[in-house]
């Protein structure tokens, strides 16, 4: 009896605490919408979202120039960073010695624990730079972000792929090698496949780490407030937009702000989704 009220207490115990975690999110989200929603419907849905113009001092609250630099920022982290954590993973968990990764893997990892105001200083003195001395424009730009964004989730996607491909079951290697397939083909048609799931989940983690990072982004973008019209231009993202000004604001300042997180958390949750059925649909069909 005692054992069975023992094992009822930590059930409850832990689904409190599971749910407790999930309570927390839920607050979050609902105290960003009740503070930012109200703002939204009082300027104006398509002035917010489709104007060009952020004054809020002359009262004028356009973000689309902060939502395009968001998206193009993200965009180019993920084009510079998937291939280079996919080719990592696939060279480390498939070609080289196991005595090798045991090395290279967690050397890999601890970029992650790298202060993010150090990738944006390296941007700073470093890449910007050389984005300005050879490519042209101000080299604080969408192509210096998404380069420093872009080394940024290199080891989150790097390390869940390493480890989805790695709990593929040999057999699927070895039933491929003894139809005849090469060890690319195995690679490419039994491994990757059954391993999809994983790095799915990795790539929609880098992918919220890029559209959610503030401080490196602020450091290398520029924080223009324009649209722009190729790599080479500054921009300024809705959480660099955030951040800058919260110190500050007050009033419908201050509830613009909230309504720009309001933004920032549909446009993860789409972009999470539609990622995530993109990815699944294409890796599906090969």
């Amino acid at each position: 009896m005692m054992k069975l009220f023992s094992e009822k207490s930590i059930k409850k115990a832990l689904t409190v605490i599971a749910f407790s975690a999930i309570a927390a999110l839920l607050l979050i989200v609902v105290f960003i919408i009740l503070e930012g929603l109200p703002f939204i419907f009082k300027v104006g849905i398509s002035d917010f979202l489709f104007s060009s113009e952020w004054e809020p001092q002359m009262g004028r609250f356009g973000i689309f120039p902060m939502i395009i630099g968001s998206l193009v920022v993200t965009l180019g982290s993920m084009i510079v960073g998937i291939p280079l954590a996919l080719s990592g993973a696939i060279f480390l968990s498939e070609f080289v010695p196991r005595w090798a990764m045991r090395i290279i893997k967690p050397t890999i990892e601890l970029l992650a624990g790298i202060p993010s105001v150090v990738y944006g200083f390296i941007g700073v003195m470093v890449l910007a730079p050389l984005i300005r001395d050879y490519l042209g424009g101000p080299g604080l730009s969408i192509l210096a972000a998404s380069i420093i964004l872009g080394i940024m989730i290199l080891p989150t996607i790097l390390s869940i792929s390493i480890d989805s491909l790695k709990a593929v079951p040999q057999s699927y290697r070895e039933g491929a090698f003894a139809l005849g397939a090469t060890h690319w083909q195995t690679i490419h048609m039994a491994v990757l496949p059954a391993a999809k799931s994983g790095i799915i989940a990795g790539i929609i983690l880098g992918l919220g780490r890029a559209i959610g990072e503030t401080m490196a982004v602020i450091m290398v973008t520029g924080n223009a407030v324009i649209l722009p019209k190729s790599p080479l231009y500054s921009v300024r993202t809705l959480t660099a937009n955030i951040a800058l000004e919260m110190g500050y604001a007050t009033g419908m300042h201050r509830q613009s702000l909230f309504a720009t997180g309001v933004i920032l958390l549909i446009i993860i949750m789409v972009l999470n989704y539609t990622a995530t059925i993109a990815i699944r649909r294409r890796v599906g069909k090969k």
